[in-house]
């Protein structure tokens, strides 16, 4: 059974930085995506980030030159760095890991950001 598992939320003042993980655990297919979606209270789920087992990168235009996504292939693990934080990016954020067509969710870290 796979499972995901986030750490690194918090909170923290604008312009600030936290670094998020996400951990793999279970039979994960070599071939994936991971990345990172976040939900506001009232919003819908959005794409913040992902990157394909083969280190290709996509970003959501908002995080673009902020964020950055990396991954390591040995453990299934990603990360996201986030700097220059702003109050908007306060959200729940949650791990994908997408092998084929099925996806798998972590339960969520929390960031927020004050002004």
């Amino acid at each position: 059974q796979v499972q995901l598992v986030e750490s690194g939320g918090g909170l923290v003042q604008a312009g600030e930085s936290l670094r998020l993980s996400c951990a793999t655990s279970g039979s994960i297919f070599i071939i994936n995506t991971m990345g990172w979606y976040r939900q506001a209270p009232g919003k819908q789920r959005e794409l913040v980030a992902t990157i394909t087992s083969g280190l290709t990168t996509n970003y959501a235009d908002s995080v673009k030159g902020r964020f950055t996504i990396s991954r390591d292939n040995a453990k299934n693990a990603v990360y996201l760095q986030m700097n220059s934080l702003k109050p908007e990016d306060t959200a729940g954020y949650y791990c994908l890991l997408r092998v084929g067509l099925q996806d798998y969710w972590g339960q969520g870290t929390q960031v927020t950001v004050s002004s």
